[in-house]
C-alpha cells in the first residue's frame, strides 16, 4: 500500500525537526544552544492564562461555532479596525488553529489544481508545501540581500503566467525580518490588481518591529486591494501563545462563508477555552507585548554586534520578527553542512537556509536568553574561524 501522492511530495519541516533534535540533546544533558526555535521563550502572560483557566472552571468545554465564539470574533474585528485600518465585520473573521492553519485554509479555499502561487524566497518553509497540498504549483521568485529580500513589482510581473492565482506576502518576514513599506506594498498591490491576482498577507509578526519600522496591512490600501486580499494573523508570536494554536483569517465577504464551511468540515472549532484566552490577549493589558519586544530588541542588537565581528559571513539588518538570516557563502559550505557541523562540533542548532529556498544562508532565532545569545554566537564565531 502507498500513501497519497499529495503526502509523498511533501518535505518535512526542517525547523521543527531541528528544534526537536536540539531539545532531545538538551534532555540528555548536552549543553546545546538552540537558535532553531521559531517561538518566544517567554511564558504566556498571566491574565491570558487566567482567562482560559476561568473558562475551564466555568465548564466552557463544549463545541463552539466553527468560526469562533462571537466575543473573540468581535475582539479581532475591533483590533483590526483600530490598529490596522481594516474594516472586517465579525462574520468575516474565521478563528483557526494557529496562523499556519489559517494560511492552509486560505490556500485550500481559493487555489485549484493547476494554479500557480508566487512565493518570494527566502520564504517560510511551509508555504510551498501548502500550495502543493492544494494540487497547485509554487512559483519561487528569488529575492536578493541587496534589495533587503523584497520582491519588486518588476519581478512580480515577470513571474506571472496565465495560471497565476495568488501571491504570498509575509511582512514582517520569516526568516528575513524584512518589512515592506507602504509604498512598496502599494506598488505590488497595483500589479496584483492589474492581473487579478489574489494576495495572501501573513502578518503574524506585525507587533515585533524595531528601529521605528512600521507594519502596514496591505488590505488597508484601498477597497479594491481589500477585496483581493486575505489577511492572516494570530496570537502565537506577540503573546507567547505558540502551543495554544490560536490564529485567524480576515477575508472579504465573497470568501468568508466558504472558509466557514471549509472549517466546519475539518477542525469543527478551535479549542473552546483557548478562545477565551485569546479574547483576554486582545482586550487585556498590552504591556506584556511591549516588554517582550523590548527584550527581543536587546538581543537583536547584541546578536548583530557579535555577528559583525565574524569573518566570512554577512547579514541584512532585520527590521522585524526575531530572526537574523546569515549569509554563509564565504565559508564554502552548504547550509545543511554548515548546520550539521555546527551542531556536531559546537552544539549550536540553527536552521539551514535550503529550507527557506536559499542555500547560501542559515537562520538564527534570538528567541532565547541573552546568556544563550552570547554563548551561542561566540561558538559560531569559533566554528567559522576554524574553517
Amino acid at each position: 500500500m502507498k500513501t497519497a501522492t499529495r503526502v509523498q511530495q511533501l518535505s518535512p519541516s526542517l525547523s521543527l525537526s531541528i528544534d526537536s533534535k536540539a531539545k532531545a540533546m538538551k534532555a540528555e544533558g548536552i549543553d546545546v544552544i538552540n537558535f532553531g526555535a521559531g517561538e518566544p521563550d517567554f511564558d504566556t502572560p498571566e491574565h491570558i492564562k487566567a482567562s482560559a483557566m476561568g473558562a475551564l472552571d466555568a465548564g466552557f468545554t463544549k463545541y463552539t461555532p466553527s468560526s469562533g465564539i462571537p466575543e473573540l470574533r468581535a475582539a479581532i474585528s475591533e483590533k483590526l479596525k483600530t490598529e490596522n485600518g481594516l474594516d472586517y465585520k465579525p462574520s468575516q473573521i474565521i478563528v483557526t488553529a494557529g496562523c499556519k492553519h489559517a494560511c492552509h485554509e486560505a490556500i485550500m479555499a481559493v487555489v485549484n489544481p493547476g494554479d500557480e502561487v508566487i512565493i518570494p524566497a527566502p520564504y517560510w518553509l511551509s508555504y510551498p508545501e501548502m500550495v502543493k497540498l492544494a494540487g497547485a504549483e509554487p512559483y519561487i521568485v528569488q529575492t536578493t540581500a541587496e534589495n533587503n529580500y523584497k520582491i519588486t513589482p518588476d519581478q512580480f510581473r515577470e513571474a506571472i503566467s496565465p495560471s497565476t492565482k495568488m501571491i504570498i506576502l509575509n511582512s514582517p518576514g520569516n526568516p528575513t525580518g524584512t518589512i515592506y513599506t507602504e509604498n512598496e506594498l502599494a506598488a505590488l498591490a497595483e500589479v496584483a490588481l492589474e492581473e487579478e491576482i489574489l494576495i495572501l498577507s501573513d502578518e503574524i509578526y506585525e507587533k515585533l518591529t524595531y528601529d521605528g519600522a512600521k507594519h502596514v496591512s496591505i488590505a488597508s490600501l484601498g477597497k479594491s486591494v481589500y477585496e483581493s486580499t486575505i489577511t492572516v494573523n494570530g496570537f502565537s508570536k506577540p503573546y507567547a501563545m505558540t502551543g495554544w494554536r490560536m490564529g485567524y483569517i480576515a477575508a472579504p465577504e465573497w470568501l468568508a462563508k466558504s472558509l466557514d464551511s471549509l472549517q466546519s468540515h475539518t477542525t469543527s472549532n478551535v479549542t473552546s477555552f483557548a478562545q477565551k484566552g485569546a479574547v483576554a490577549a486582545y482586550k487585556g493589558p498590552q504591556e506584556c507585548v511591549a516588554d517582550m519586544l523590548k527584550e527581543f530588541g536587546r538581543r537583536r542588537k547584541r546578536v548583530m554586534e557579535m555577528l559583525k565581528e565574524i569573518p566570512k559571513i554577512s547579514f541584512v539588518v532585520p527590521q522585524g520578527a526575531f530572526y537574523v538570516l546569515i549569509n554563509i557563502a564565504g565559508t564554502g559550505l552548504t547550509s545543511a553542512d554548515f548546520c550539521e557541523k555546527l551542531l556536531e562540533k559546537k552544539k549550536v542548532a540553527m536552521v539551514p537556509g535550503i529550507a527557506f529556498g536559499d542555500d547560501a544562508t542559515v537562520r538564527l532565532s534570538y528567541a532565547t536568553s541573552m546568556e544563550n545569545v552570547e554563548k551561542g554566537v561566540e561558538r559560531i564565531s569559533e566554528f567559522v574561524r576554524s574553517l
